[in-house]
C-alpha cells in the first residue's frame, strides 16, 4: 500500500511538473530550442533538473520546487527581454560570433581563445560539404557553435540569375492529406475541394484517402505529391 501510495505521488507530481514546464517552455517561445548557446544549453539542464526534481524527490515538499522553477524561468524572460533591449546585455550573455577565417587566412588567435582547434574546424567545414579549407573565404563561428562559411567567388555555386535563366516556381507545400485523413481547411486554403482532390487520387489508382500516408500539394508548381502507406511515391503534374 505505502509503495502504491508513493507511486501515485511521484505520478502526480511527474504530471504538474511535466504540465509546468510546458507552459513556461511555450511562455519563453522557441529560442531556447532554435539557438542553444552556453547560456541556453546551462538554463535548460538546470530547469530540466528542478523540474525532474519536483517529480521524484518525495523527501521534500513539491511547493519549493515549483517556486524555484518559476524564479529560473522568470529570471530567464527578464533576460532575454534584456538581450533584445541591450546588445551589451546580449553580447555578455550570449556572447558574440567569431571570425576564424578571414580572407582565405585562419585567424589563428581567434581560435586560442577559444580553444578551437583545427580539426575542429575542419570537421564543422566538412558537415558544411566544404573539404578543401583553400576554397573558404570567411568562417564565423556562431554563438551556437554553428559554423557559417563564405566560399570564396570561384567556388560558389552558379545560379539561374548568373546564367540568367527564369528560374522554375517554388512555393511551400501544403498538407492535403495526412496520416489518412483530408485536412479540408489546408484544401481551402490553396482553393482546391475534395471532388479535386479525389480526381487525382484516382488517376493514382488510389479509392481512398485513407490508403495514403501524407499527400502535399505546391500551389506555386501545381504539383501533388502523394506517398501511399505502401511506399509508392508519385508525382503528378497536374494543374486545376
Amino acid at each position: 500500500m505505502l509503495a502504491l501510495n508513493e507511486a501515485l505521488v511521484v505520478l502526480a507530481r511527474s504530471l504538474i511538473a511535466f504540465f509546468t514546464l510546458f507552459i513556461f517552455a511555450r511562455l519563453l517561445g522557441k529560442q531556447e530550442i532554435s539557438q542553444l548557446s552556453f547560456f541556453d544549453y546551462v538554463l535548460g539542464i538546470t530547469i530540466g533538473s528542478i523540474a525532474a526534481t519536483l517529480s521524484v524527490d518525495l523527501s521534500s515538499r513539491a511547493w519549493p520546487h515549483w517556486v524555484g522553477l518559476l524564479t529560473w524561468t522568470v529570471t530567464v524572460f527578464i533576460l532575454q527581454v534584456l538581450t533584445l533591449k541591450s546588445k551589451k546585455v546580449n553580447d555578455y550573455l550570449v556572447g558574440e560570433p567569431t571570425v576564424l577565417i578571414k580572407n582565405g587566412l585562419i585567424m589563428e588567435e581567434n581560435m586560442g581563445k577559444l580553444r578551437y582547434t583545427i580539426a575542429d574546424l575542419l570537421k564543422q567545414l566538412r558537415s558544411k560539404n566544404v573539404f578543401d579549407i583553400s576554397q573558404v573565404d570567411v568562417a564565423i563561428l556562431e554563438t551556437n557553435g554553428q559554423l557559417s562559411v563564405l566560399l570564396k567567388p570561384e567556388y560558389q555555386y552558379v545560379t539561374p540569375k548568373d546564367l540568367q535563366l527564369a528560374p522554375s516556381a517554388s512555393g511551400v507545400s501544403t498538407e492535403v492529406i495526412y496520416a489518412g485523413v483530408v485536412v479540408d481547411s489546408n484544401l481551402s486554403a490553396v482553393g482546391l475541394d475534395r471532388l479535386w482532390l479525389n480526381t487525382q487520387l484516382k488517376l493514382q489508382g488510389i479509392n481512398d484517402p485513407s490508403e495514403v500516408f501524407v499527400a502535399s500539394y505546391n500551389p506555386a508548381s501545381s504539383k501533388l505529391y502523394i506517398d501511399k502507406y505502401l511506399d509508392q511515391v508519385g508525382w503528378l503534374n497536374e494543374k486545376r
